[in-house]
C-alpha cells in the first residue's frame, strides 16, 4: 500500500495523484506479486480494479505492467470483503460480508491459498483488518510526500502492534518500500459485525 510520509493513504476525498507509479515499482511489485495467488480488495478497490485490468493487457498502447498484471489478475482468486454486494455471485470472486476472522482462516487453511492473501489499497478493508488482527504483515510504499491530511492507514487501533522490519528497498524515485511482519499481536477480537 502506498503511504504518505504522514501517514495517509489518499487525500481528503480519496484522492491519489501524489502517488509515485513508476516502472521501477511496477516491476518490483510484479515480482513480488506473481508468488501470490489469493488478492484481498475492499468493494470500491475491487469494482476499480474490475473496470480496469480485465482488458487492459490487449490495449493497443499497453505498458509491460499493463499486460503482466493483467494475466496475473485474470488468474489470481479473489476476495472481496463488503456487506453491500452480499449474496452477489460472481465468477472467482469471494465475496465476505460477515465472520470476517472465520472466513479468512478457512481460506487461509483451505489450500486455496498457498501463498499470502495480498490486500490492496482498500483503505476501509484494511482497517476492519487490522482491528480484528487479521494482518500478518505490512508491504508500504512510504512516498516522499507530506499531505497534511486525508484517509490515515492507521486508525481504530485498540492496542499497540510491534512490528519487525523484514526488509526496506529504496527506488530512484524516492519512494521506499518498508516490509515488515507482525512481531508481537494481541489475541484476535473475534467476528466482525
Amino acid at each position: 500500500m502506498h503511504i504518505s510520509l504522514d501517514g495517509f493513504v489518499a487525500g481528503p476525498h480519496g484522492e491519489m495523484d501524489w502517488i509515485k507509479a513508476e516502472p521501477e515499482i511496477f516491476d518490483y511489485v510484479g515480482k513480488r506479486i506473481s508468488r501470490g495467488d489469493t488478492a484481498l480488495y475492499g468493494r470500491v478497490t475491487y469494482e476499480l480494479m474490475e473496470s480496469y485490468w480485465p482488458t487492459a493487457g490487449t490495449k493497443p498502447n499497453a505498458s509491460k505492467h499493463d499486460v503482466e498484471h493483467s494475466k496475473w489478475y485474470a488468474n489470481v482468486h479473489k476476495v472481496v470483503l463488503s456487506k453491500s454486494m452480499k449474496g452477489a455471485e460472481l465468477p472467482g470472486v469471494k465475496i465476505i460480508s460477515d465472520n470476517l476472522s472465520e472466513q479468512l482462516r478457512e481460506i487461509k487453511t483451505s489450500g486455496n491459498s498457498a501463498e499470502d492473501i495480498l490486500l490492496f489499497g482498500s483503505p476501509t478493508a484494511t482497517h476492519s483488518l487490522m482491528q480484528l488482527n487479521l494482518i500478518d504483515g505490512f508491504w508500504l510504499f512510504l512516498n516522499p510526500t507530506i499531505l497534511g491530511n486525508g484517509i490515515p492507514l492507521f486508525t481504530g487501533i485498540k492496542s499497540k502492534i510491534k512490528l519487525k522490519l523484514l526488509h526496506t528497498h529504496p527506488f530512484n524515485c524516492g519512494v521506499t518500500e518498508l516490509n515488515y511482519l507482525v512481531d508481537d499481536r494481541p489475541p484476535a477480537t473475534g467476528h466482525q459485525t
